[in-house]
């Protein structure tokens, strides 16, 4: 089988050092290749050296928006930089989080502001740079969707992690944007989800565990780790009448498009 987790944060705190063993239990798993994501400066740079160890990995390189204190007065040159090394396939993940607090004391505006602020510099960077970008949005789907409305046919997005509405997906989808999806559409709560994923345009959609947070069933609650995508894919693909390879073959190609990767069969 040929299955690509297209986000995982392989230099978190929660997996860095552990890269072989992960990398084995996803072969094992069928997982082939792995996009190990960006969260500020420093993190980035974690995942450019891991890109450059093994062969199976990829890297995207940027700042997430609850990481905007502490990227430093020179993080968008950083980012620069590093995006112009050998395999880093997008920027992000970037964008707007009204969710959690803000971590440096500073008022709620204050800190949407200093998001948005973030967000549109690595927009502007990615089409510098002509990279695809790794959408974040928790809590702030309306802000995010109308910046990303005034890039449509400028910009190549994922939104990953969808949970939104099926209005949502539509709009976003004709907007020439794609979708990815972790193991939150396996649980029980998420039946609405599970619902709106069915017919969506296999050409259009990926999967991804966002290792090490939001483990699929029958994991959920533990540790994620790149091999339990396969969950995700089995899940969405028996939704459709698909087989987990026939599954796997169409997203795993929507992926290598999407971020330029080349397989490495």
């Amino acid at each position: 089988m040929d299955l690509i987790d297209t986000h995982a944060h392989l230099a978190s705190e929660q997996l860095f050092g552990e890269t072989e063993a992960l990398l084995h239990r996803s072969r094992l798993a069928g997982v082939s290749q792995i996009v190990s994501i960006g969260t500020e400066p420093e993190d980035s740079a974690r995942n450019v050296a891991l890109a450059a160890e093994h062969e199976s990995i990829f890297a995207t390189v940027g700042v997430h928006p609850t990481s905007v204190h502490e990227a430093g007065p020179d993080w968008l040159d950083r980012i620069r930089d590093l995006a112009q090394r050998p395999k880093v396939v997008a920027l992000g993940e970037m964008g707007l989080d009204y969710y959690h607090p803000p971590r440096d004391g500073s008022e709620p505006a204050q800190w949407r502001a200093m998001q948005r602020g973030f967000f549109e510099k690595q927009l502007e960077l990615a089409v510098e740079c002509n990279l695809p970008v790794v959408i974040h949005q928790r809590e702030s789907a309306d802000d995010v969707l109308a910046i990303m409305r005034g890039l449509a046919g400028r910009i190549r997005a994922v939104f990953h992690c969808f949970v939104g509405s099926r209005d949502q997906a539509i709009e976003l989808l004709e907007l020439g944007f794609l979708l990815s999806f972790t193991g939150v559409v396996t649980y029980k709560s998420a039946s609405a989800l599970a619902d709106c994923t069915t017919d969506l345009p296999l050409d259009r959609i990926m999967v991804e565990t966002d290792s090490p947070y939001l483990a699929p069933v029958p994991h959920r609650g533990g540790r994620n780790e790149p091999g339990f995508v396969r969950h995700t894919a089995e899940f969405l693909a028996a939704r459709r009448g698909l087989t987990v390879e026939e599954f796997a073959s169409a997203t795993s190609a929507t992926a290598r498009r999407f971020f330029a990767m080349k397989s490495m069969s």
